[in-house]
Protein backbone atom coordinates (compact mmCIF):
# COMPACT_ATOMS: atom_id res chain seq x y z
CA UNK A 1 0.00 0.00 0.00
CA UNK A 2 1.05 3.50 -1.17
CA UNK A 3 2.00 5.95 1.61
CA UNK A 4 0.33 9.74 0.93
CA UNK A 5 2.39 12.15 3.63
CA UNK A 6 -0.24 14.64 5.47
CA UNK A 7 0.46 17.37 3.41
CA UNK A 8 -0.10 15.43 0.19
CA UNK A 9 -3.60 14.04 1.35
CA UNK A 10 -4.79 17.90 2.33
CA UNK A 11 -3.52 18.81 -1.38
CA UNK A 12 -5.92 16.12 -2.78
CA UNK A 13 -8.56 16.67 -0.08
CA UNK A 14 -8.69 20.84 -1.18
CA UNK A 15 -8.65 19.96 -5.01
CA UNK A 16 -11.60 17.82 -4.67
CA UNK A 17 -13.33 20.34 -2.18
CA UNK A 18 -13.45 17.95 0.69
CA UNK A 19 -11.40 20.49 2.90
CA UNK A 20 -10.90 24.21 2.59
CA UNK A 21 -8.23 26.60 3.88
CA UNK A 22 -11.22 28.71 5.61
CA UNK A 23 -14.53 28.11 6.83
CA UNK A 24 -17.52 29.94 8.03
CA UNK A 25 -17.97 29.29 12.00
CA UNK A 26 -20.18 30.85 14.48
CA UNK A 27 -20.74 33.89 11.57
CA UNK A 28 -17.86 34.59 10.32
CA UNK A 29 -14.99 33.15 8.33
CA UNK A 30 -12.02 31.39 9.96
CA UNK A 31 -8.74 30.42 8.93
CA UNK A 32 -8.29 26.24 9.15
CA UNK A 33 -4.94 26.47 10.83
CA UNK A 34 -4.61 22.88 10.27
CA UNK A 35 -4.78 22.77 6.20
CA UNK A 36 -2.20 25.56 6.54
CA UNK A 37 0.12 23.90 8.12
CA UNK A 38 -0.05 21.15 5.80
CA UNK A 39 0.11 23.75 3.00
CA UNK A 40 3.66 25.18 4.12
CA UNK A 41 5.08 21.51 4.98
CA UNK A 42 4.36 21.40 0.99
CA UNK A 43 6.75 23.86 0.81
CA UNK A 44 8.63 22.90 2.77
CA UNK A 45 9.08 18.84 1.20
CA UNK A 46 9.04 20.09 -2.19
CA UNK A 47 11.91 19.98 -4.50
CA UNK A 48 12.81 21.98 -7.18
CA UNK A 49 11.86 20.66 -11.12
CA UNK A 50 11.24 22.13 -14.45
CA UNK A 51 8.60 21.29 -16.43
CA UNK A 52 7.84 23.27 -19.67
CA UNK A 53 10.31 25.96 -18.85
CA UNK A 54 9.13 26.85 -15.87
CA UNK A 55 10.84 25.83 -12.40
CA UNK A 56 8.54 25.71 -9.04
CA UNK A 57 8.49 23.16 -6.39
CA UNK A 58 7.86 19.43 -7.74
CA UNK A 59 4.42 19.16 -5.58
CA UNK A 60 2.93 22.70 -6.69
CA UNK A 61 2.92 22.34 -10.59
CA UNK A 62 -0.18 23.64 -11.98
CA UNK A 63 -3.40 21.23 -12.27
CA UNK A 64 -4.32 19.39 -15.47
CA UNK A 65 -7.78 19.99 -16.69
CA UNK A 66 -10.07 18.20 -19.31
CA UNK A 67 -13.74 18.15 -20.53
CA UNK A 68 -14.63 16.25 -17.76
CA UNK A 69 -13.95 18.81 -14.59
CA UNK A 70 -16.48 21.19 -16.44
CA UNK A 71 -14.59 24.02 -15.86
CA UNK A 72 -13.75 26.84 -18.78
CA UNK A 73 -9.61 27.69 -19.20
CA UNK A 74 -9.30 29.65 -22.39
CA UNK A 75 -5.75 29.59 -23.97
CA UNK A 76 -3.31 32.28 -23.44
CA UNK A 77 -1.18 31.47 -19.88
CA UNK A 78 -3.40 30.77 -17.06
CA UNK A 79 -2.15 28.74 -14.38
CA UNK A 80 -4.10 27.28 -11.34
CA UNK A 81 -2.14 25.51 -8.78
CA UNK A 82 -1.97 22.46 -7.20
CA UNK A 83 -4.14 22.52 -4.14
CA UNK A 84 -6.18 24.81 -4.91
CA UNK A 85 -10.31 23.79 -5.81
CA UNK A 86 -12.14 25.10 -9.25
CA UNK A 87 -15.87 24.31 -9.08
CA UNK A 88 -17.96 23.46 -12.26
CA UNK A 89 -19.04 26.34 -14.32
CA UNK A 90 -16.12 28.34 -13.84
CA UNK A 91 -14.59 30.28 -16.44
CA UNK A 92 -11.03 31.48 -16.79
CA UNK A 93 -9.49 33.98 -19.34
CA UNK A 94 -6.42 34.44 -19.67
CA UNK A 95 -3.78 35.17 -18.32
CA UNK A 96 -4.97 34.51 -14.30
CA UNK A 97 -3.29 33.01 -11.58
CA UNK A 98 -4.90 30.80 -9.12
CA UNK A 99 -2.59 29.81 -6.01
CA UNK A 100 -2.81 27.11 -3.63
CA UNK A 101 -5.47 26.70 -0.78
CA UNK A 102 -8.33 29.09 -2.93
CA UNK A 103 -11.30 28.17 -3.63
CA UNK A 104 -13.10 29.10 -6.71
CA UNK A 105 -17.27 28.30 -6.33
CA UNK A 106 -19.51 27.48 -8.93
CA UNK A 107 -20.68 29.58 -12.00
CA UNK A 108 -17.77 32.30 -11.43
CA UNK A 109 -16.12 34.51 -14.03
CA UNK A 110 -12.54 35.06 -13.77
CA UNK A 111 -11.39 37.49 -16.13
CA UNK A 112 -7.79 38.52 -17.73
CA UNK A 113 -4.95 39.20 -15.44
CA UNK A 114 -6.90 38.38 -12.17
CA UNK A 115 -4.85 37.35 -8.92
CA UNK A 116 -6.15 35.30 -6.52
CA UNK A 117 -4.06 34.61 -4.06
CA UNK A 118 -3.20 31.54 -1.44
CA UNK A 119 -5.77 30.43 0.84
CA UNK A 120 -8.42 33.23 -0.91
CA UNK A 121 -12.43 32.19 -0.52
CA UNK A 122 -14.32 33.01 -3.91
CA UNK A 123 -17.90 32.35 -3.96
CA UNK A 124 -20.86 30.93 -6.29
CA UNK A 125 -21.40 33.30 -9.20
CA UNK A 126 -18.98 36.08 -8.32
CA UNK A 127 -17.52 38.26 -11.19
CA UNK A 128 -14.23 39.17 -11.17
CA UNK A 129 -12.92 41.72 -13.65
CA UNK A 130 -10.47 42.44 -15.76
CA UNK A 131 -6.55 42.83 -13.17
CA UNK A 132 -8.54 42.22 -9.71
CA UNK A 133 -6.06 41.23 -7.28
CA UNK A 134 -6.91 39.03 -4.68
CA UNK A 135 -4.29 39.20 -2.21
CA UNK A 136 -3.20 36.02 -0.79
CA UNK A 137 -3.16 35.15 3.90
CA UNK A 138 -0.80 31.65 3.89
CA UNK A 139 1.12 32.94 7.05
CA UNK A 140 0.31 33.73 9.67
CA UNK A 141 -1.45 30.73 9.40
CA UNK A 142 -4.48 32.03 11.81
CA UNK A 143 -4.71 35.04 10.08
CA UNK A 144 -7.99 35.35 8.44
CA UNK A 145 -8.37 34.93 4.74
CA UNK A 146 -9.80 37.44 1.84
CA UNK A 147 -13.16 36.11 1.35
CA UNK A 148 -15.23 37.10 -1.82
CA UNK A 149 -19.09 35.52 -0.97
CA UNK A 150 -21.66 34.47 -3.62
CA UNK A 151 -22.64 37.16 -6.57
CA UNK A 152 -20.72 39.88 -5.64
CA UNK A 153 -18.83 41.96 -8.60
CA UNK A 154 -15.44 43.34 -8.59
CA UNK A 155 -14.85 45.63 -10.37
CA UNK A 156 -11.82 45.88 -13.04
CA UNK A 157 -8.34 46.88 -11.28
CA UNK A 158 -9.65 46.32 -8.00
CA UNK A 159 -7.56 45.34 -5.34
CA UNK A 160 -8.62 43.64 -2.07
CA UNK A 161 -6.16 41.97 0.22
CA UNK A 162 -4.93 41.97 4.07
CA UNK A 163 -8.21 39.69 4.96
CA UNK A 164 -10.81 41.73 3.79
CA UNK A 165 -14.49 40.16 3.29
CA UNK A 166 -17.08 40.91 1.10
CA UNK A 167 -20.31 39.69 1.94
CA UNK A 168 -22.94 38.60 -0.20
CA UNK A 169 -24.07 40.54 -3.65
CA UNK A 170 -21.80 43.45 -2.69
CA UNK A 171 -20.17 45.48 -5.87
CA UNK A 172 -16.87 46.68 -5.76
CA UNK A 173 -16.22 49.97 -8.55
CA UNK A 174 -13.36 49.42 -10.40
CA UNK A 175 -10.12 50.90 -9.00
CA UNK A 176 -11.13 50.60 -5.36
CA UNK A 177 -8.76 49.50 -2.78
CA UNK A 178 -9.25 47.70 0.18
CA UNK A 179 -7.11 46.69 3.10
CA UNK A 180 -7.28 46.90 6.99
CA UNK A 181 -5.72 50.48 7.04
CA UNK A 182 -7.89 51.78 4.33
CA UNK A 183 -11.07 53.31 5.83
CA UNK A 184 -14.63 52.49 4.78
CA UNK A 185 -17.23 55.41 5.02
CA UNK A 186 -21.00 54.14 4.65
CA UNK A 187 -22.72 57.13 3.31
CA UNK A 188 -26.19 55.47 3.62
CA UNK A 189 -26.04 54.73 7.47
CA UNK A 190 -23.58 57.78 8.28
CA UNK A 191 -21.15 55.79 9.70
CA UNK A 192 -17.36 54.63 9.30
CA UNK A 193 -17.01 50.56 9.05
CA UNK A 194 -15.11 49.09 12.00
CA UNK A 195 -11.13 47.87 11.06
CA UNK A 196 -11.46 44.23 9.68
CA UNK A 197 -15.58 44.51 9.34
CA UNK A 198 -16.83 42.67 5.95
CA UNK A 199 -17.92 45.04 3.46
CA UNK A 200 -22.03 44.61 3.90
CA UNK A 201 -24.04 42.91 2.19
CA UNK A 202 -25.25 44.61 -1.12
CA UNK A 203 -23.13 47.45 -0.62
CA UNK A 204 -21.75 49.55 -3.79
CA UNK A 205 -18.43 50.39 -2.68
CA UNK A 206 -16.52 53.33 -4.91
CA UNK A 207 -12.93 54.96 -4.29
CA UNK A 208 -12.89 58.26 -2.67
CA UNK A 209 -10.41 60.35 -0.84
CA UNK A 210 -10.44 62.16 2.48
CA UNK A 211 -8.53 64.91 4.25
CA UNK A 212 -5.26 64.50 5.93
CA UNK A 213 -5.87 64.32 9.97
CA UNK A 214 -2.32 66.30 10.63
CA UNK A 215 -1.15 68.85 12.37
CA UNK A 216 1.08 69.49 9.22
CA UNK A 217 0.17 73.03 8.32
CA UNK A 218 1.55 72.39 4.97
CA UNK A 219 -0.50 68.88 4.22
CA UNK A 220 -3.65 71.37 4.85
CA UNK A 221 -2.54 73.86 2.45
CA UNK A 222 -1.76 72.08 -0.70
CA UNK A 223 -4.52 69.59 0.61
CA UNK A 224 -3.61 66.65 0.93
CA UNK A 225 -5.53 63.96 1.03
CA UNK A 226 -5.83 59.85 1.96
CA UNK A 227 -7.17 56.85 -0.04
CA UNK A 228 -10.77 55.70 1.35
CA UNK A 229 -13.80 53.33 0.09
CA UNK A 230 -17.49 55.36 0.34
CA UNK A 231 -20.58 53.15 0.16
CA UNK A 232 -22.50 55.09 -1.82
CA UNK A 233 -25.68 53.11 -1.81
CA UNK A 234 -27.01 49.24 -1.65
CA UNK A 235 -28.36 47.09 -4.20
CA UNK A 236 -31.61 47.62 -5.85
CA UNK A 237 -33.42 47.00 -9.16
CA UNK A 238 -31.88 49.48 -10.89
CA UNK A 239 -28.34 48.43 -10.29
CA UNK A 240 -29.04 44.74 -10.88
CA UNK A 241 -29.74 45.17 -14.52
CA UNK A 242 -26.63 46.98 -14.89
CA UNK A 243 -24.99 43.56 -13.46
CA UNK A 244 -26.52 41.05 -15.40
CA UNK A 245 -23.86 38.63 -16.95
CA UNK A 246 -24.98 37.15 -19.79
CA UNK A 247 -25.70 33.46 -19.80
CA UNK A 248 -24.12 33.10 -23.64
CA UNK A 249 -20.82 34.05 -22.21
CA UNK A 250 -21.09 30.66 -20.29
Amino acid sequence: MMFISNWEQTLIDLESGKVRSANFLDGRWVANTEVKTQILEAFKAGTLKEENGFVDKHNLMPQKFNVERGIRIVPGGTSVRRGSYIAKGVIIMPPSYINVGAYVDEGTMVDSHVLIGSCAQIGKKVHLSTAVQIGGVLEPIGASPVVIEDEAFIGAGAIIVEGIQIKKRAVIAPGVILSKGIPVYDLVHNRILNKGEPIPEGAIVVPGNRPVKSDNIWAKEIGLTLQCAIIVKYRDDKSEASLILEDFLR
